[in-house]
């Protein structure tokens, strides 16, 4: 188990400073026990929380996930993405493995927030993809940073990742913040008629890499 002391700070970000580890408990799943640990910043403007498995301090090669908040997705389990699928598989395959960690970032809508998303949304019923929704808005196309995900690791003491991602910005953002990548894992679910155009859009616009074949 790695060391954790309540309100104890360690780790750097770029983004909100030094990771403060707030709390931690068991958190059981489908999957097996898990520990929650809750993740607050020196600047009090993002609160993170890790679902770790087995023992991550000073590890090696953790199979890791940044899984970011998805509102509809996650609790509603809307079919217009997969970050529900992908959440789930995300928890079965670290499961299997003899450590893992799951970064639950508070940054939804790709970081636009709620309000925006839902507007976005909105365009999107209208025709337009996720990219032209959020531009039209006069909003980035996608908001998120990465920094505080590398604060969260380095507190816990994890000394290099195997990501599971499609996205390479990923990749890059951890490694410019000091995170060491030694392989990345595709994370590819299966598309649905609702969810097949955004994904699509991810691939065509947005550089993630995904197979053709598994989206129709």
């Amino acid at each position: 188990m790695f060391a954790v002391e309540q309100n104890k700070l360690a780790g750097t970000s770029q983004t909100h400073g030094e990771a403060l580890i707030a709390g931690v408990a068991s958190l059981p799943t489908k999957a097996g026990v898990f520990r929650a640990v809750s993740f607050s910043f020196e600047a009090g403007t993002a609160d993170h929380m890790a679902l770790v498995w087995g023992n991550v301090s000073g590890q090696h090669e953790v199979l890791t996930r940044l899984h970011s908040e998805c509102l509809t997705g996650d609790v509603f389990r809307s079919l217009r993405c997969d970050c529900y699928e992908q959440l789930q598989a995300a928890i079965e395959r670290i499961s299997k493995e003899d450590c893992g960690v799951i970064l639950y970032l508070r940054q939804e809508g790709r970081g636009i927030g709620l309000v925006d998303k839902v507007r976005a949304y909105a365009l999107q019923d209208r025709g337009l993809d996720t990219l032209e929704a959020n531009e039209a808005l006069g909003l980035p196309v996608d908001a998120r940073r990465y920094n505080d995900a590398a604060a969260m690791l380095r507190a816990m003491k994890v000394a290099s990742v195997r990501l599971l991602t499609n996205n390479p910005e990923k990749i890059a953002q951890l490694e410019e913040d000091g995170i060491e990548v030694s392989e990345r894992l595709a994370h590819q679910l299966p598309a649905n008629r609702f969810n097949r155009h955004y994904l699509q859009t991810k691939a065509l616009k947005s550089g993630h890499l995904l197979d053709p074949a598994r989206m129709g």
